[in-house]
């Protein structure tokens, strides 16, 4: 018999250990561990054996193993279905797994069917409704969609919905609601709102400087974004300021031979080419 104390529950929380710690192969072996064990214990269906398919499924989709990851993003989803029926909690989170999954893949029509239904399901759902942050990430991730497809005006009604509701129930500076307004920020330049993409950026770049410092990473990507934004502004000198300091924070953190040192390294370098700064760039 499976309990709290027993192997298969320690290795599976030993799989989440690794999940978090980034420990893929780690992660993916333990699970196969726990969920050979449930499977044999309690049967294919079970709960807790369709919670093992579901956490080997993200750290599938986290190595890149896109197929592997379906079955059993799919499997976990029969399974909730036929157990707890279509609107639980538990099945709603794969469906949102399967979206995210979907979108990974490139199956945008699949994608969208997935974040309607969770999202659809989610509002509807007692224990959660509308403004659950769980419902408010499925329709951030809406708006991420609709965005890459051009859907511009339909991922703005997301993003700010996504944005109220975030603010309210987790305040301003949380990390969900500031992810959300570089998102914002990020659209309303590709809309070629500016001024509105520079409010965004800097509302985004304040809340990651107080929240996480000036040399997170996630500060110095949001650094680097207002620096493409000044250039398209024209705002050379504030430009290159940003470069320079995204250059600087990147190479601290992450080694000068680091992809997004060297992009930020290329955008500087382009920079300076089109000002005529030879030698600099």
């Amino acid at each position: 018999m499976v309990t709290d104390n027993g192997i298969e529950w320690a290795l599976h929380r030993l799989g989440l250990l690794y999940a978090a710690q980034g420990k893929l192969d780690e992660a993916e072996k333990t699970y196969q561990r726990a969920l050979q064990g449930k499977e044999k214990a309690l049967g294919l269906d079970h709960e807790s054996t369709l919670g093992t398919v579901n956490n080997l499924g993200l750290v599938y989709a986290d190595q890149g193993k896109l197929d592997e990851a379906e079955k059993m993003f799919q499997r976990a989803l029969q399974g909730y279905e036929k157990t707890w029926g279509p609107y639980s909690t538990m099945t709603l989170n794969i469906v949102h797994n399967l979206g995210n999954l979907y979108k990974s893949q490139g199956k945008l029509d699949e994608a969208e069917n997935m974040y309607q239904r969770a999202l659809q399901g989610k509002e509807k759902a007692k224990e959660w409704g509308p403004d659950h942050p769980s419902t408010l990430n499925t329709v951030n991730n809406l708006g991420v969609h609709y965005a890459d497809q051009g859907k511009l005006d339909e991922a703005e009604k997301m993003y700010q919905r996504a944005l109220q509701g975030y603010e309210k129930a987790w305040g301003p500076d949380h990390p969900s609601t500031l992810d959300t307004v570089r998102n914002l920020g990020v659209l309303y330049k590709s809309q070629g709102k500016l001024d509105e993409a520079e409010k965004m950026y800097q509302q985004a770049l304040q809340g990651r400087e107080k929240a996480w410092g000036p040399d997170h990473t996630s500060t110095l990507d949001t650094v680097n974004d207002l620096g493409n934004l000044y250039q398209s502004q024209g705002k050379l000198d504030e430009t290159e300021k940003m470069y320079q300091r995204a250059l600087q924070g990147k190479e601290k953190a992450w080694g000068p031979d680091h992809i997004s040192t060297l992009d930020t390294a290329n955008d500087l370098g382009s920079l300076y080419q089109s000002q005529g700064k030879l030698d600099e760039a």
